[in-house]
């Protein structure tokens, strides 16, 4: 009963949205983008065509170089237009290409970026293919707008336009032998469905068209997938360099205010007690019997901070027996199931520990759970972790938190962290990395 209750609410939302349709902002907006696409693509056309052909031609002399720049350059004009096009009308971001940098000043450096740049010849052929586009999205979408709003109006005629209503009917068509009117009930009304069809499927079939504006936009208006990736890289060279500091002032952390600061203090007691062998021999031997429980805390200090850079467990016996000695230590009871055919790459493995390893701390410390599983596999060329456990919920990779900068540290190697913790119910984060052997 509650299914089909809520089948029934999803279908008159989804009526009320295709009968909203022709009359929202969005449509008009969008079949004014269309409207306006075809002058404006006439005039690219037209002076694309004819300066990319004249500096053709002209290239037997020196003049065709500078003509071929500046039509060039006029087209990355175009680009800018329609990028502000589609954000004005269509709502779409659009970035701009990477920009031209000559590598020396001066009018012909100038020239010669501008005739190497991938974007500028580009743009000049968005120029060239968007005109036949333009022409058949402009008269698909203004005849679906004018059939469907004149067959739906189609009574207001008579009202509107008294003079042309002599004949009981509106006139479709007439020569000097015949002519044929609409004038009975049932004729009208079959009119106004026909127009009535064709005005809600007109903002659908608009968006259709806009669509592949979008398309075309992005891909031949925007930046390239190469300047897209570098700069990819080098804001994952950044994450990782930060990474790399944190983690170092870290361990410098941990060496001046652990396990340094135990051995000043063992050096200090080993002092006092070699004074006091020789007048007070038990007093030395306490104090010998203190110093060598402090080299014990020192070296159980030395072996968790080595741990926390590589463990050796994990290079001499993988994910499988890492992962369990993590879980041996955790305050909360851990599964692991580790499925993997071979090792990965000794930096994937590395990363995969750390991540679950920081995973199951943030249960330790946050989740308030009875119980945690820890599952690794691989699916195609990738590496899946998932950490679940039945605490409270409510986590998420905010801006500062711990989950978001494991997400930065995923992402500097191409992988990907999926968090799901609604309240109540627990959390499941999955992680998803490069499988490289």
């Amino acid at each position: 009963m509650t299914e089909g209750w809520v089948g029934v609410m999803g279908n008159g939302k989804g009526i009320g949205r295709v009968l909203r349709a022709p009359v929202e902002a969005r449509a008009w907006r969008e079949f004014g983008y269309l409207m306006l696409g075809l002058p404006l693509s006439t005039l690219y056309f037209s002076l694309a065509v004819t300066g990319v052909s004249l500096g053709a031609g002209l290239l037997v002399t020196f003049l065709g170089i500078p003509v071929l720049a500046g039509v060039l350059a006029m087209c990355r004009g175009f680009g800018r237009l329609e990028r502000a096009r589609v954000r004005g009308l269509l709502r779409v971001e659009v970035a701009g290409p990477e920009p031209i940098r000559p590598r020396k000043p001066g009018v012909f450096a100038a020239m010669a970026a501008v005739l190497k740049s991938g974007s500028a010849w580009r743009h000049a052929l968005y120029s060239v293919i968007h005109f036949p586009w333009a022409v058949f999205a402009f008269s698909l979408a203004l005849v679906f707008w004018a059939t469907g709003w004149a067959y739906l109006l189609y009574p207001v005629w008579f009202w509107v336009f008294p003079a042309y209503t002599d004949q009981p009917g509106l006139q479709l068509f007439q020569n000097d032998d015949y002519a044929f009117y609409l004038d009975s009930p049932a004729e009208i009304a079959l009119t106004c469905l026909v127009g009535l069809a064709f005005t809600l499927a007109t903002p659908w079939v608009v968006r259709a068209l806009t669509t592949v504006d979008r398309v075309l936009v992005a891909g031949l208006l925007g930046p390239s997938r190469l300047a897209h990736r570098v700069s990819e890289l080098e804001t994952d060279r950044g994450v990782v360099v930060d990474t790399a500091a944190a983690d170092l002032r870290r361990i410098e952390r941990d060496l001046h205010d652990g396990a340094q600061a135990r051995l000043v203090a063992l050096a200090m007691d080993l002092g006092l007690a070699k004074e006091k062998l020789a007048g007070d021999p038990e007093g030395a031997a306490a104090m010998v019997d203190e110093a060598h429980g402090e080299v014990k805390l020192a070296l159980r200090e030395l072996r968790d901070l080595a741990r926390g850079i590589h463990p050796a467990v994990l290079t001499d016996r993988g994910l499988d027996a890492a992962l369990s000695s993590v879980a041996s230590r955790c305050a909360v009871p851990v599964r692991v199931a580790v499925d993997l055919p071979a090792r990965p790459a000794a930096a994937i493995e590395g990363i995969a520990y750390f991540t679950v390893s920081e995973l199951l701390q943030n249960v330790s410390k946050h989740a308030r759970a009875r119980g945690v599983r820890v599952d690794v596999w691989k699916s195609g060329e990738r590496l899946l972790i998932q950490v679940a456990d039945d605490g409270r919920g409510g986590a998420g990779a905010r801006a500062g938190s711990g989950l978001a900068g494991l997400a930065e540290r995923l992402d500097a190697v191409d992988g990907v962290l999926v968090v799901d913790s609604p309240e109540g119910v627990g959390t499941t984060v999955t992680a998803e990395l490069p499988w490289r052997a």
